[in-house]
């Protein structure tokens, strides 16, 4: 096929072509990248409970007793997939945000996609914040509803539309993250919570990037008090929760809804059933990862303060610390640079990010030492300088 071809080629002059890398995690920060052994800083295993051996081995045992658990659930939920632990998972993920239901999905795709596609109709308006990930951006072009995007995090611009545009819609569809994946920033969710309020709209809220961080690892909303006023709360399981699938924590009418309307439920195998009792089993354990939690705070807290000494802002306060490069081919230089160095950064790019913001992006964990922040802060500040007295140069 000549033409696709063609658009790879074009992609690679432009250096935004892609690759998968194998690698293989050794222990809690490390991976196997080219047969070396390096520290990953692009996992977002923020808590390191997929790679917990202990936690595994405590799993294991008690998977034991489950017999009919499987590695394949052959069907859909709606038909001979609909394994007990699934409803068991979703009963007291429900209980622990007070809410009447609760709909285990296969990931945040699904849901992100099914949702948007699914419940805003036509005479409706989604309103957008313009960063939302791109599983939110697929289910609005999938959907019916007419949609409008607010500047990222300008909820002057939000009310704006929202004033003139509210009356001639049925429903109104708030939706933001609540953790920015590529920037590291957080919504203000207060504000979000009194504009839906002020002019009658729905908010969904995906929690990605915070959900099993903050108090009891209930994510940030509940952090704030707020989890009751999210009317769709999305909760994808593949980050600190350490899991697959994703968590729609709403009422029971919404949840019926999904099951009967969202496309992306009905017609796709469900996950197995051994996934849905590893989330199970993690859930429970939620409010005993406290020194984990704190752990990752401190190491955010010493990258800032290391990142500061070297005369750097502070642009993030959180696990997500990106640093803006801008051009591709020089973002790519310096974590090839940086991968020589045993440190697996990746390269940011565009669709991924916006033209000419092209980035590294940093996960920090609480699995990384002190040492390993101190050399990642001292090689990436070696770097950017090097390639900023190239430029002076030329």
């Amino acid at each position: 096929m000549q033409h696709l071809e063609h658009e790879l080629s074009v992609l690679q002059e432009s250096h935004q072509y892609r690759s998968l890398k194998e690698s293989n995690r050794l222990t809690e920060s490390n991976v196997l990248r080219n047969n070396k052994v390096m520290t990953s800083f692009i996992s977002n295993d923020y808590l390191g409970i997929a790679s917990n051996a202990s936690l595994k081995s405590e799993f294991l045992k008690e998977l034991d007793k489950q017999q009919s658990l499987s590695f394949g659930s052959a069907s859909s939920r709606l038909l001979e997939g609909n394994h007990q632990v699934f409803n068991e998972l979703e009963q007291k993920v429900a209980s622990s945000f007070q809410k009447g239901g609760c709909l285990f999905m296969n990931s945040g795709w699904h849901a992100n996609t099914g949702i948007l596609s699914c419940i805003p109709q036509k005479g409706d308006l989604i309103i957008s914040d313009k960063l939302n990930h791109a599983s939110i951006v697929d289910g609005i072009r999938l959907s019916n509803a007419q949609f409008e995007r607010f500047r990222h995090k300008d909820y002057d611009h939000l009310e704006d539309l929202l004033k003139k545009k509210r009356k001639d819609y049925n429903h109104v569809y708030i939706i933001s993250e609540s953790l920015f994946s590529m920037d590291g920033d957080y919504a203000d969710l207060q504000q979000l919570v009194d504009l839906k309020n002020k002019y009658n709209a729905y908010f969904i809220l995906d929690e990605a990037h915070s959900i099993g961080l903050f108090q009891n690892g209930l994510g940030y909303a509940a952090s704030l008090d707020l989890a009751d006023q999210i009317d769709i709360h999305i909760m994808p399981c593949g980050k600190a929760l350490g899991g697959v699938g994703a968590l729609v924590v709403s009422s029971q009418v919404v949840k019926e809804y999904l099951i009967n309307k969202c496309r992306a439920f009905i017609f796709t195998t469900a996950l197995p059933s051994i996934n849905a009792a590893w989330m199970s089993f993690v859930w429970d354990r939620l409010p005993s990862f406290e020194n984990e939690r704190q752990k990752l705070e401190e190491n955010i807290q010493y990258y800032n303060v290391l990142r500061q000494k070297d005369g750097f802002d502070i642009v993030s306060r959180s696990c997500i610390q990106p640093i803006l490069i801008g051009e591709n081919q020089k973002t790519i230089k310096i974590s090839d640079n940086l991968l020589e160095k045993d440190m697996v950064c990746s390269p940011i790019r565009y669709p991924t990010v916006p033209k000419n913001a092209s980035r590294l992006r940093l996960s920090i964990t609480s699995m990384h030492s002190f040492d390993q922040i101190q050399t990642l802060c001292k090689e990436v500040s070696s770097q950017l300088k090097q390639e900023s007295h190239a430029i002076q140069m030329a």
